[in-house]
């Protein structure tokens, strides 16, 4: 089989895809939305910097633009959703001209916006597969009037829908997808690898562990970064609330440092003894944290799987998570994992409390857990499922 990928070359989702579909022996080519290097996987590979993606480059994090990027990053995703949509036209007949030199059996566009979107000028005669990741539908289709119309384009043109959480197979369903076409649920970011997590694991270097204090049964890791639909806010707000109870917590946040929000409500809470602001780290300094500390946090508004939520389970991190429809497909409050109301910082802290002081639940919930992601995003398992959708839909 020829597989062509639309996606972000320089996404650890994407590399994760590719890596999971190696095994299977398909020509796979790759078509980035990002500038990047060309993957070792892929036989063929193409840029096509929609919306604005090569001005994203891969070295933004160490340019001097940084940090003006970092400042203005919510003002330009809103614009963005206003002007990202009108460029697709300009590269559409280099993706048409690419299909029909290449002739791949079927196309999957690893999200909608935007590689969905351009996703739709692939040929009729070639099956389109689109997955949704777990913010697509809940929020950047309606990031404006073009952004919904061109996700219901991108609903209706796709032949095969892959998601990761049963509720966004069913909000598609409202956006145009028709119930009768083929769905597949399984893990956004192409399963875990079991075997191999312990050999990646690697762990942090100075100057950054000297910060991390003594205690691990204290630590609390915040690994979501700064997104425009995550709390950052609330997080810091329940920080001096759980010091409350437990003054050595330190709260680890990776993808934080030099970020001038989070600098600014660290200094002006004096969380300077809690709050460990960390650079974004390698996957494998970033897993080394899962199984170190005993709980995570994510305050997120828009949710499906995230592929954090799978790492901590898959390291037996205890996780508190925002309430969200899609998470409950994989915590059962008070067993697994722990469920807040995103409008009580008071809860929020009570429940990381909870989580610290109980080594019990946290010992039951990671068999459980390690038990569900061997069950259902244990990397050869989704292998499976994947090569069984794709070959019945390019027959």
């Amino acid at each position: 089989m020829h597989l062509m990928l639309i996606a972000d070359g320089r996404s650890p989702i994407t590399r994760a895809w590719l890596g999971m579909l190696r095994p299977l022996g398909w020509h796979l080519t790759l078509i980035s939305t990002y500038p990047c290097p060309a993957p070792a996987e892929v036989e063929h590979f193409e840029i096509l910097p929609v919306a604005f993606g090569g001005l994203g480059g891969g070295g933004a994090r160490a340019s001097g633009t940084g940090g003006m990027r970092r400042r203005w990053r919510r003002p330009l995703q809103g614009l963005r959703y206003w002007l990202g949509p009108l460029t697709l036209g300009l590269y559409a007949p280099r993706l048409r001209q690419w299909v029909r030199r290449l002739q791949p059996d079927v196309v999957h566009a690893l999200r909608i916006p935007y590689e969905g979107m351009l996703a739709t000028y692939t040929p009729a005669e070639v099956p389109l597969v689109i997955s949704i990741w777990g913010n697509d539908l809940t929020l950047h289709a309606r990031g404006s009037p073009l952004m919904a119309r061109l996700t219901r384009r991108a609903l209706h043109r796709a032949a095969a829908l892959i998601t990761d959480c049963r509720r966004d197979r069913h909000l598609a369903l409202h956006w145009g997808y028709a119930p009768a076409k083929p769905t597949l649920v399984v893990p956004g970011n192409g399963g875990l690898d079991l075997e191999r997590l312990p050999t990646l694991r690697a762990r942090l270097g100075e100057p950054w562990a000297a910060h991390l204090g003594e205690d691990e049964s204290l630590w609390v890791l915040n690994p979501r970064g700064m997104r425009q639909y995550v709390l950052s806010d609330l997080f810091f707000q329940v920080v001096p609330l759980v010091r409350e109870r437990l003054p050595g917590v330190r709260f680890l946040c990776p993808g934080m440092a030099g970020q001038p929000q989070a600098e600014a409500w660290v200094s002006r809470l004096h969380l300077e003894e809690a709050v460990v602001l960390l650079p974004t780290l390698p996957q494998g300094q970033l897993w080394d944290l899962f199984a170190r500390a005993p709980v995570m946090v994510s305050l997120a508004t828009h949710d499906g799987t995230p592929n954090t939520l799978l790492e901590a389970m898959a390291w037996g991190c205890f996780p508190v998570l925002g309430d969200l429809q899609s998470l409950r497909e994989w915590v059962v409050p008070g067993v697994n994992g722990l469920l807040v109301d995103l409008r009580r910082p008071q809860n929020i802290a009570e429940a990381l409390v909870l989580a610290l002081e109980a080594p019990d639940l946290r010992r039951r919930a990671a068999e459980i857990n390690r038990g569900l992601i061997r069950e259902r995003a244990e990397v050869n398992r989704v292998r499976q499922e994947v090569q069984h959708f794709f070959q019945e839909l390019g027959k």
